[in-house]
This record gives C-alpha cells, sequence and structure tokens, in this order.
C-alpha cells in the first residue's frame, strides 16, 4: 500500500534503528551507498531508508532532488542486487521525500554486494562476522547436496556425464584448461568431491543407476504421457533413476515427440508455434531438480497431456518462497547443487530460470505458469502449452527482437496484464514509461485520469484498429464536447459533477473533473455553488455543436 502522511509522520518520531534510515540527501545521494545501505538493512531484517528528512530528532522534512526517476532507480537496485526494492516517492508540502522499501533476508540467506555481506554500525557500514554469518546459513538447516555420501566413490558416477559437465563448466567460463581436469580434479574444484569422498549432489547429478538404487534412490524422476485427465494407467511412462546429466536430453527428446505445432493464418501471415516450447520446459526440470528436498522419499513427476505439462516436485517451496514473490526471491534449498549447475551455465543462481519460464509463455501467447495445488509437501508446476492469443505474439513481435531483448520480465508481465485489461500494481506502473518511449504502450489522457494501453501503430499493423479505438476510447476533444452537448441540455439548471460522470463512464472522477477544470480555463463553462451544490453551467451567448461522432 502506498504510503500514507500520518504513517510517514509516526516514522520520523521514531528513533533511527533496526527498521528506520534517515537520510538528508538534499541535492545528492550515491546509487553505490544507496545499493550498500539496501544490503545492510536487508540483512537486519528489512526497514525504510527515507531520503528528504534530517536524521536526528526533531526530524524536518527538507526535501531532496536525488533520483529523480524512482522507476528508474527501482531497476538500477534490482539489477545490482536481483531483488525488488519498491523505490516511492511522496510530494508533500515541505517537499520531495523518497521511500526506499528493503524487503528481509529469507532464512539461511544474506544479501552481499562485490562479496560483502554488510550491516549498519552506528553511522557507518561494516561487514558481518564469520560468527553472524554461519549463524545465518544455519537458520534454513544444513545443505543435504553438500552432505557426504559415505561408501559412494568414482566407481558410481559416469565418466560420459562428468565430461559432459567438464565442458560445459569450459566453455561457460571460457577457460579451455578445465578440459585438461582428471574427473577427480573436476568433482573437488566444483566442491562435489571432498577429500576423495563425494557428496550427495555428485550423485545426483553423475550417479550410474546402480549407485542411486544403492545411495540415492528418490533421486528419480518418472515420466508419463496422458492424452487426457482420466484416471486410469498412463500411455506411456518411463522412470530415469541415474544422474540428471545422464538423461536430460533424453527426457526433452520424449516430451518433443508429442509436441504438436499450432499454425495460424493471418492475411498472408502464417505462424507455428510448438506446444512446448524447450527452453520452459528445460527450466522447469531443472528447477525439480536442483529444489527438491531429497530428505522425502518420493520422485519427481512429469506429466505430459496434448496442452499441458505438469512437474511435481517433493517439499514444498523453500522458506520464505512463495508464487507471489518467486520472481524476485531466491532461496536455494540444495545450495551445493545448484552452485554446480550454475558453474556450467545451466541455471543462473539469481534465479532468472523461472523469469524466463513467465517471459516465453507470455511471447507465445500463453497462460502464466500456475502452481495451483502448491502444498507443504510438494511444489506443482503447470505449463498451459495452448496459444491462445496469436494476435498478441504478433503485437510482441512487431517490436522487433532487439527491443524484446532488453525488456525485464516486468516490461512483459506489464504488457501481458495491459493485454488482458487487468490491473497494473505499482511495480508494473514504474515500468511503463520505458515501453511508452520504444512504442509499445501509449498513454490516454492526462494527470490522474490517465490511462495506458497497447500501441496504436502496432494495432494497426495487425489490421485491429477498431480493438484499438474500443480500448482508447473518445478523443479529448470528443469528450469535452459530449459535456458541453449535455449542459447545453440543461440549460439554467446546470449540472452536477456526478450527473457529468454518467455522461463519460469510462473516465474515472479525477478525469472528468479535469475536463471541465479544462472547459472552464477556456471560458466554456463556470461553476455556481459549493460542495453537494455545486453546479456547472454553459456559459452565456454560446452553442456548441457535437459533430461526427
Amino acid at each position: 500500500m502506498p504510503t500514507s502522511v500520518e504513517q510517514l509522520m509516526q516514522w520520523l518520531s521514531e528513533p533511527e534503528g533496526v527498521r528506520l534510515e534517515f537520510k538528508e540527501a538534499k541535492n545528492n545521494y550515491h546509487f553505490e551507498k544507496l545499493v550498500q545501505y539496501c544490503v545492510a538493512l536487508a540483512n537486519e531484517g528489512g526497514g525504510k531508508i527515507i531520503l528528504g528528512v534530517t536524521d536526528r530528532r526533531p526530524r524536518k522534512i527538507v526535501g531532496t532532488t536525488t533520483f529523480p526517476e524512482p522507476g528508474r532507480t527501482e531497476g538500477g537496485l534490482h539489477q545490482r542486487l536481483s531483488q525488488r526494492i519498491p523505490v516511492e516517492e511522496l510530494q508533500l508540502p515541505e517537499g520531495r521525500v523518497l521511500v526506499v522499501h528493503v524487503p528481509g533476508r529469507l532464512p539461511g540467506t544474506a544479501w552481499q554486494i562485490e562479496g560483502r555481506y554488510l550491516k549498519r554500525a552506528g553511522d557507518d557500514l561494516t561487514a558481518l562476522g564469520d560468527t553472524e554469518l554461519k549463524a545465518i546459513f544455519a537458520e534454513s538447516g544444513p545443505d543435504f547436496s553438500a552432505e557426504l555420501c559415505p561408501g559412494a566413490g568414482l566407481n558410481d558416477l559416469a565418466p560420459a556425464a562428468i565430461a559432459l559437465f567438464r565442458e560445459r563448466w569450459a566453455q561457460k567460463s571460457r577457460d579451455e584448461r578445465k578440459l585438461l581436469w582428471s574427473d577427480a580434479e573436476t568433482l573437488t574444484n566444483a566442491e562435489l568431491m571432498l577429500d576423495g569422498q563425494l557428496t550427495y549432489a555428485a550423485l545426483i547429478l553423475f550417479g550410474t543407476r546402480a549407485a542411486l538404487g544403492r545411495w540415492l534412490a528418490q533421486a528419480e524422476l518418472v515420466f508419463e504421457y496422458r492424452p487426457s485427465d482420466a484416471s486410469g494407467p498412463a500411455a506411456d511412462r518411463e522412470e530415469y533413476r541415474e544422474g540428471f546429466f545422464n538423461w536430460q536430453d533424453a527426457l526433452w527428446n520424449k516430451i518433443n515427440l508429442r509436441n504438436e505445432k499450432q499454425s495460424y493464418q493471418d492475411g498472408l501471415f502464417r505462424m507455428d508455434l510448438l506446444t512446448f516450447d524447450e527452453v520452459p520446459v528445460r527450466e522447469a526440470l531443472l528447477n525439480a531438480v536442483a529444489h527438491r528436498d531429497y530428505r522425502l522419499g518420493s520422485s519427481v513427476f512429469v506429466r505430459q497431456y496434448p496442452q499441458r505439462l505438469e512437474v511435481v516436485s517433493p517439499g514444498g517451496f523453500p522458506p520464505g518462497i512463495t508464487p507471489a514473490n518467486i520472481l524476485d526471491q531466491q532461496n536455494p534449498r540444495n545450495r551445493r547443487l545448484a552452485e554446480a549447475l550454475a558453474k556450467c551455465g545451466l541455471i543462473e543462481r539469481s534465479g532468472q530460470g523461472m523469469n524466463l519460464m513467465f517471459e516465453s509463455a507470455i511471447r507465445h501467447g500463453k497462460q502464466l505458469p500456475s502452481f495451483a495445488g502448491t502444498a507443504e509437501h510438494e511444489v506443482r508446476l503447470a505449463l498451459d502449452g495452448m496459444v491462445r492469443s496469436p494476435a498478441f505474439v504478433r503485437f510482441l513481435e512487431r517490436l522487433g527482437e532487439k527491443t524484446l531483448r532488453s525488456f525485464s520480465t516486468d516490461d512483459f508481465l506489464t504488457l501481458d496484464a495491459l493485454h488482458r485489461e487487468q490491473p497494473l500494481p505499482q511495480s508494473f506502473k514504474d515500468r511503463l514509461s520505458g515501453l511508452v518511449s520504444v512504442g509499445a504502450v501509449e498513454v490516454v489522457g492526462r494527470g490522474r485520469g490517465a490511462r495506458y494501453i497497447l500501441s496504436g501503430a502496432l494495432y494497426a499493423a495487425l489490421g485491429a484498429k477498431g480493438t484499438h479505438t474500443r480500448k482508447r476510447g473518445l478523443d479529448h476533444e470528443t469528450n469535452k464536447a459530449l459535456l458541453l452537448k449535455h449542459l447545453s441540455k440543461q440549460k439554467a439548471d446546470g449540472a452536477p459533477l456526478a450527473e457529468l460522470r454518467q455522461v463519460l463512464p469510462a473516465l474515472p472522477s479525477s478525469a472528468v473533473q479535469a475536463l471541465m477544470n479544462e472547459l472552464r480555463d477556456e471560458g466554456a463553462v463556470f461553476l455556481v455553488g459549493q460542495r453537494r451544490w455545486a453546479r456547472w453551467r454553459l456559459m452565456e451567448d454560446r452553442s456548441y455543436k457535437l459533430e461526427d461522432l
């Protein structure tokens, strides 16, 4: 919720402490310093950084001119820290105030910038001590994937799987010297083997079928193909009880066997889209392997339907992760396993795999990934394969690949919400100015009554000018003419604002008020009375005609 003036005043009266940090920042505040304070505040549980206020009581609002574009500042913080940190602007009579809402770190994790885990110490920043860091990392319990598997040795791993990992690691790091490492050196350098003993992460990635059957039978993925939702045996079923690198390509090939193309014709334009795009499917499988709870005895299940793919993995979301924040927060359950997959470029430790799934769904005109049915004991991820809006796919293609590559996940989500005519949360509203600048979105109206819709030029290119007209509504001058026509019928009685809102029901009250103020400034109307008795009247000796409507 937006910060109220009352809430701000309450904060100003409180002592600067764990949850609050006040900075005067009248004319300037270094962005890097803001980044560092965000890290420190998050490590202390989160709070507010308030700019434009004196830091000693009794505090006063002095105003700040720093960070003139809060949306851009928020984007910069996300780029540096891979965390969503809302930056809110308050325009008050005493001056402009910025409130930076810093979320708290998740259990078992600590924020860092350039390898420094920071905290506040009086008016300065300092590094968290080793004891403090150990206590933080111990909050979510031990990392099962980093534990040693007694009795397991190199003979329990598939050499070809290790070689594939080594090749990808060398390619990702652009260091061909890694190709010269032995299997033991590769495992040791990846922290998958400690003092000659294998970790469970090594078995999960490279283990043979016999080894997993003996040491970690639950590290299994079961694939099923079902032609419908009807109960009964699957039409096709296969069990993959080997290390991930032994079956990852085979499973995708299995899914791709029944991966139908969906074709759409629009004039001379023909579009063929696969029901299941390879990138989000592979990311879903990676997430299941990397983040499931291996302490539970059940397997990962992948169920393919003609137009839906479900991935069910044991263990609920890690602490602090929910469907609402999964794109912005990361808390890997199996840290050692995730680090190994990041080394070879298969996943990003910043959690971008989930972002790719959402972006792919939007770019292909499909419903967003769903976590419906997720519970404490399992995560259920559903990828919808049906292309529901081919026109929107063409709309995005018209923007050009270069522009699309520059978009963040929030940019895609904002366009998707506009397309579905859904309300925009504040984080999406902050992306609108950038989308307007690249021609993806246009603004209708002014001030508080402004609305945003997808670009008319792109609608025209798609042959959907009528759709654009419907979404845009009547233009500014036509709206004014409608109001004047109504007032001309009321004559001396005039009309209250509530009645005028009925003339333009699609506009909010503030937008109708703005139109009437504009007409008054033009000398076309005047206001008599106050409050509930106020009436707008047409100026005498003026007549207005509504033409071409």
